[in-house]
């Protein structure tokens, strides 16, 4: 994968980024994120070569760039996610977790698992709360997925996408292959396979569409 910075100069980014912003006595170093840094970018790579965008790949490979604001709300994910996988320090992931959404307003807290192959597209004001999210997940600005007041978290197919302003909250399950168009809301109720979400819980329109998300925005690849 190209990177616009190499691997040790990223660490020493992401280390001064968050020393920066968050100038208490637990120092910070390059060193002590590098391999967390590369085992996200592995992550990274997977998932950007199955995102059917010029910014995120090519006939060359997939390629980050430090500087692209939705690749690197991307990694800063996948990091504070890979340190909490790996039983590190809760306050690395924690300032990871929160540089994230200084920088983007996006709220993704380190514990909640994405998927492997997901898409931000300047999810400005986004949070993706505790639910089951299934493979080739693309998520706008403005969305929400949540619990209702019983706790109960959402459960999402393979295949679909948030646009602007959408929310998916409570018991729910989103067949694969779904949109939910601008400010729709599921809340407590479910959505068929292969359907376009209109309207706000309870009166939700669902209308049928031969369009595929998979096909549309993302490749296929091996072991997906």
């Amino acid at each position: 994968m190209r990177l616009s910075l190499p691997v040790d100069d990223l660490s020493a980014y992401l280390a001064a980024q968050i020393s920066t912003i968050f100038p208490d006595r637990h120092s910070i170093s390059a060193g002590g994120v590098r391999d967390f840094v590369s085992a996200a970018l592995e992550r990274v790579e997977y998932c950007f070569l199955r995102i059917n965008n010029k910014y995120f790949r090519d006939v060359n490979g997939a390629h980050f760039n430090h500087l692209h604001t939705d690749q690197y709300a991307m990694f800063l994910y996948f990091f504070s996610n890979t340190v909490h996988r790996r039983g590190g320090n809760s306050q690395l992931a924690g300032k990871a977790y929160a540089l994230n959404k200084a920088l983007h307003a996006l709220d993704a807290f380190y514990e909640v698992e994405l998927p492997d192959v997901f898409c931000f597209q300047h999810p400005v004001g986004t949070v993706l709360g505790r639910g089951h999210y299934g493979n080739f997940f693309f998520v706008y600005q403005r969305c929400s997925v949540g619990s209702n007041l019983d706790g109960v978290y959402p459960t999402i197919g393979q295949g679909v996408v948030m646009y602007g302003g959408s929310g998916i909250i409570g018991a729910c399950s989103v067949g694969e292959n779904c949109r939910l168009s601008v400010n729709s809301l599921l809340m407590d109720m479910d959505a068929p396979p292969a359907s376009i979400v209109f309207g706000q819980s309870p009166n939700n329109n669902f209308k049928r569409t031969k369009r595929n998300v998979v096909a549309d925005l993302f490749l296929r690849g091996p072991a997906t």
